[in-house]
């Protein structure tokens, strides 16, 4: 899915500003696709919560094939009319992540295969922008070009636009998605061991949507709030990591696999961390190891700025550093923050329905924070800027996600409480 999302924040479109405004046209098509990806969340809090297990192989085929048509009419159209066809891009591309987690909710194993599943994002992320960066210098393989239907979008120098290469891009990484599909679609359903440990996971009515958000109000505000700006710094940093890296000296044309080698350091962290909280069956302890992960995440990206100011770590290792930390306090939210959350409190609910709340909450801050930059701090660097935010996110982060895990803690005591009282009531009825 990355290879239809990502390609395109591997080209710069230098000088090139939206509709004559001080808004970078990069910036503009950056905002452009997350309100799309961002509507897509709204969408999928209904159609990802409510999709049986039939549907979803032929749905994740369609939103990827819809997603790719739009790549097509962003290559052709000029370069102020490209923000609609790639808002047109996120729209479906919003959707995908649900369809496939739904696969693997509420499992024994579901932190495994959803730190797996996380840390395969991390890295497509860095893959498919230098994959971008050598469609357009020149350094993809040759027989590429021989292709009848890409081959002819390469120049005699084998070089492919700023403007078609998201779409080339897309269409090589086509055949391996559908066969991604087909193998996620063969994954047998939970045993009824998983479902005695992990509560069954059913599609989600509207009225069921409301009683989840009624019960855990106050968490899932302490939870938004940080994913708010949480969203938007992984974004920023994700979408400019080649403005970032060459203000720190890392030109691409020497380190043309730098954003890889990065985060590729960032997914053996995050799988690791991840990985571990697999060894917890209990899941109270579950939960607070969770939140415990995501806290100490936000703390380190303050420290590795401090450490990078100071002249003690290079500007290599802070963008690895702030990226492992962005990410062990983001990736359990789209995964095991949620599907721990539901089997300690014991609630009838799916994990996708609240990861698809806090999504439409987050990428939502991702917009407000594009335009914040360009307009309210166009004359500072997005190097500055971005450590800037790096101190903001460690603290009040934490501050959110801290009370937030005393809050669920309280909630899931007072369920315990209340599921003997409830039995007694049962016995006593009958």
């Amino acid at each position: 899915m990355y290879a239809f999302r990502k390609p395109f924040a591997a080209a710069k479109f230098e000088g090139a500003y939206f509709l004559g405004s001080g808004v970078a046209l990069k910036t503009a098509i950056v905002i452009s696709q997350i309100l799309g990806y961002a509507l897509s969340k709204f969408v999928g809090i209904k159609v990802c919560s409510e999709a049986k297990p039939g549907q979803r192989a032929w749905l994740l085929v369609k939103l990827i094939l819809c997603a790719e048509t739009a790549l097509i009419a962003f290559a052709i159209v000029p370069p102020n009319w490209k923000i609609i066809p790639i808002f047109l891009n996120g729209l479906p591309l919003g959707m995908v992540w649900g369809l496939v987690v739904s696969y693997l909710e509420g499992r024994r194993t579901s932190e495994l295969l959803l730190a797996g599943l996380s840390c395969s994002y991390i890295v497509s992320s860095g893959v498919v922008k230098d994959f971008g960066r050598a469609l357009m210098d020149g350094g993809v393989a040759q027989w590429l070009h021989a292709l009848p239907v890409i081959g002819p979008l390469f120049t005699e120098m084998g070089k492919v636009s700023e403007s078609w290469m998201p779409a080339v891009a897309g269409l090589c990484f086509l055949p391996l998605f559908l066969l991604s599909v087909w193998a996620l679609n063969q994954i047998p359903h939970p045993t009824d061991a998983d479902v005695a440990e992990r509560v069954e996971r059913k599609p989600m009515d509207r009225a069921e949507r409301l009683a989840f958000v009624r019960h855990f109000t106050l968490g899932i505000v302490l939870l938004c709030g940080a994913y708010f700006f949480l969203t938007a710094y992984r974004d920023f940093r994700d979408n400019y990591q080649v403005e970032l890296f060459d203000s720190l000296g890392y030109s691409y044309k020497q380190n043309k696999t730098i954003i890889s080698q990065t985060e590729t350091l960032v997914m053996f962290g995050v799988l690791g961390a991840l990985a571990l909280l697999n060894v917890i069956r209990e899941n109270r302890l579950g939960l607070i190891a969770a939140f415990s992960v995501m806290s100490g995440g936000l703390i380190l990206m303050g420290v590795s700025t401090l450490l990078l100011d100071a002249g003690l770590i290079s500007g290599f290792w802070w963008m690895t550093l702030v990226g492992l930390g962005s990410y062990l306090a983001y990736v359990p939210y789209g995964s095991v923050l949620f599907d721990r959350l539901i089997a300690s409190t014991r609630v009838v609910a799916t994990a996708v329905f609240a990861i698809y709340v806090a999504d439409a909450v987050g990428y939502t801050g991702s917009v407000g924070l594009q335009l914040f930059k360009d307009l309210a701090e166009g004359q500072m660097s997005r190097l500055s800027f971005f450590k800037g935010l790096t101190y903001f996110m460690s603290v009040f982060g934490a501050f959110c996600l801290i009370s937030s895990c005393v809050y669920f803690l309280r909630k899931q005591r007072e369920s315990q409480v209340q599921s003997p009282q409830h039995a007694d009531r049962v016995a006593a009825s009958a």
